[in-house]
């Protein structure tokens, strides 16, 4: 006959416990508002701070991202049509397109998170000056034999 090979195990089985995490002393949480803003194949997602910090593209400053001096005109745009040029900060993150689809969507989320900030104060100056508009146009498809 066979006989039992492991005997049985009659001692309690111990619970795993995870190790309490430290808590270590956190940075002060700013709070931010977001966006997500379009324009041809550019996308752009802000996130809107108050604050006089230069606004950072890409983790590149915006005077260096987009270095040439018309374009200042373009995307402060925003910040010029509701008054708020130095109260507000952005973090952004675009991709997609070419520099002036890129600064088109950068405006299109920028104008979003005002609206979300502030709808009585911003909306009607943004919407005037075309800003909350999604421009619809984008690039035709390839046709075959063309």
């Amino acid at each position: 006959m066979a006989q039992k090979l492991t005997k049985k195990n009659t001692t309690p089985v111990k619970p795993v416990t995870k190790p309490k995490a430290v808590v270590a002393a956190t940075a002060k949480v700013k709070k931010y508002v977001q966006a997500i803003g379009r324009r041809r194949s550019a996308t752009a997602k802000v996130r809107v701070f108050e604050g006089k910090q230069e606004i950072i593209v890409n983790d590149k400053p915006i005077s260096t991202y987009w270095n040439r001096a018309d374009l200042a005109a373009y995307y402060l745009r925003p910040f010029i049509v509701t008054d708020t040029l130095g109260k507000y900060s952005a973090t952004v993150k675009v991709a997609g397109s070419g520099v002036m689809g890129q600064i088109g969507a950068f405006n299109h989320a920028i104008a979003r998170a005002f609206v979300v900030i502030n709808p009585e104060a911003y909306k009607k100056p943004l919407r005037d000056a075309g800003l909350l508009t999604r421009d619809p146009r984008m690039k035709e498809t390839r046709k075959v034999g063309q």
